[in-house]
């Protein structure tokens, strides 16, 4: 243990341990346990420790139980302390501070955890850049409108882990007038939500989008989910009626009361279409307009943007209603969506290559675009103007175990981390390195310099960088996304 580093942090010295090309600071907690009477309270500053605190095994996550087989391995840890962050640094200490990547995992604002294998800051500090892998709480006891409580808490988590970033990585190596938000799924919606905040916009400088999915839950929806949820527990939607309901039978209930009934065996579908049902909220306090509002009105135009999505997000799904859907034509498919006659017509010309799969690759593209891939070009038309360029990317690798460029797969690519164990069950044995030397590069250049290797996406010119497409094609295409814009 001599030789195991120890940083003085705001609170109190940590004790973290070394490894071959880095130093990783587990399990710091950056707020009070949200427990009790901070149960659904804005997340409260840590009091001061006395002595040195391990910080060499993961930390609490706000995940409980086995999840099973998912497509990223997020393990839970049981406790408490759910609010921490996993810090990961070079070796050797630079004298000259470096920048900061702080990653928000995703898990649809209901499960997920930093603890994952796939999201160790390892390669990044072995290449100059110190991560920090952030945690939050989740589904209701995260966003749920309560009367009495604050809302948005998750958000308000995600403000916390940041500001303790401000005032502590400067310990760790990191600057903090260099940091980069960055995060996929869920998380990458967190980065955009976080983008459009003003509340946010001194905590961070530039911001890295992976298939993000917006929350933006209609203020409205989330009263009556919450109503829902209390009638299914026999509460009143009060903060002293939930507080008086275990968080497991909460958890339990949840999505209960956010989903639709179940009319047909499009089901899976079409909750997906319906949005996430647990996320951040339009309150009128942090969220008061929506995202993409807040994007048209110039929030967050000062800081650099790469953000992109997998070319078959969800196609995964619709490709296991094959059978089901081999007689369907594709029009038909979208008309069963809810999809109006004009928009069909004007999709189904947009997207030929999906059109000639028939309906699961269609069905699935059209799912993929209405929850990621539309999200992308709009975000990048809002920003086209704007001071700060937008830089715009497709995954296109097909997983040779899943058939598509799947949600997730694009992950351990990004984290230069394919040798990890559970990565073959999803991308097969030999995944490219290649390929992940060239992401992960990218990655780590936007977080160092702000910027990417391709040019800026305009209003006139729409440069796509594409990873992962066929060796014949070119890397940088015009408009990358004109399929999904045709939902507009």
């Amino acid at each position: 243990m001599n030789d195991a580093p120890v940083v003085r942090t705001a609170s109190g010295l940590v004790r973290g341990m070394r490894r071959e090309d880095s130093l990783a600071f587990l399990g710091i907690p950056f707020a009070q346990p949200p427990v009790g009477e901070r149960r659904f309270a804005a997340p409260v500053p840590m009091e001061p420790w006395e002595g040195i605190r391990d910080a060499t095994t993961f930390g609490a996550t706000a995940q409980r139980g086995d999840t099973g087989f998912t497509l990223i391995p997020e393990p839970s840890v049981p406790g408490d302390s759910t609010l921490n962050v996993n810090v990961f640094t070079p070796a050797a200490l630079s004298d000259t501070p470096l920048p900061v990547l702080v990653w928000i995992h995703g898990g649809g604002f209901t499960s997920g955890t930093p603890s994952s294998p796939w999201y160790d800051g390892g390669t990044f500090a072995r290449d100059g850049v110190v991560l920090v892998a952030l945690s939050y709480r989740l589904g209701f006891d995260g966003f749920g409108d309560i009367v009495g409580a604050p809302s948005n808490r998750g958000v308000r988590d995600w403000i916390a882990g940041l500001e303790w970033v401000q005032e502590n990585i400067a310990a760790f190596g990191g600057d903090p007038d260099r940091v980069t938000i960055g995060g996929q799924s869920a998380g990458g919606g967190a980065v955009l939500t976080l983008l459009g905040m003003p509340a946010a916009q001194h905590l961070f400088h530039a911001a890295w989008s992976v298939s993000g999915a917006l929350g933006d839950v209609p203020a409205a929806d989330a009263r009556a989910r919450a109503v829902r949820l209390a009638d299914l527990v026999g509460v009143e939607p009060t903060r002293s009626g939930f507080e008086s309901v275990a968080e497991e039978h909460l958890r339990d209930l949840q999505e209960r009361a956010a989903h639709m009934p179940r009319r047909d065996k499009l089901v899976a579908v079409r909750e997906m279409l319906a949005g996430l049902s647990w996320g951040p909220m339009i309150d009128g306090d942090l969220l008061v307009r929506s995202t993409r509002d807040a994007l048209a009105a110039g929030i967050g135009a000062d800081k650099p943007l790469l953000l992109g999505a997998a070319d078959d997000e969800f196609t995964m799904v619709t490709a296991r209603m094959r059978r089901m859907l081999r007689w369907v034509p594709p029009g038909l498919g979208l008309r069963a969506l809810g999809v109006p006659a004009s928009a069909r017509r004007r999709y189904l010309r947009a997207n030929p290559g999906p059109r000639r799969g028939g309906s699961p690759a269609l069905l699935g593209r059209y799912v993929t675009d209405r929850i990621f891939r539309a999200l992308v070009s709009d975000v990048a038309a809002l920003r086209a103007e704007a001071p700060a360029p937008t830089w715009v990317y497709r995954f296109s690798w097909a997983s040779p175990v899943i058939g598509w460029a799947c949600h997730c797969l694009d992950v351990p690519f990004w984290f230069d981390a394919l040798g990890e164990s559970h990565v073959a069950a999803i991308a097969g044995d030999h995944p490219p390195a290649a390929l992940a030397t060239a992401m992960h590069g990218t990655a780590v250049g936007f977080v160092r310099s702000r910027a990417a290797a391709w040019p800026r996406w305009s209003a006139s010119d729409k440069p796509t960088r594409v990873f992962g497409g066929s060796a014949s094609a070119p890397e940088v295409i015009p408009d990358g996304y004109a399929g999904a814009a045709a939902l507009a």
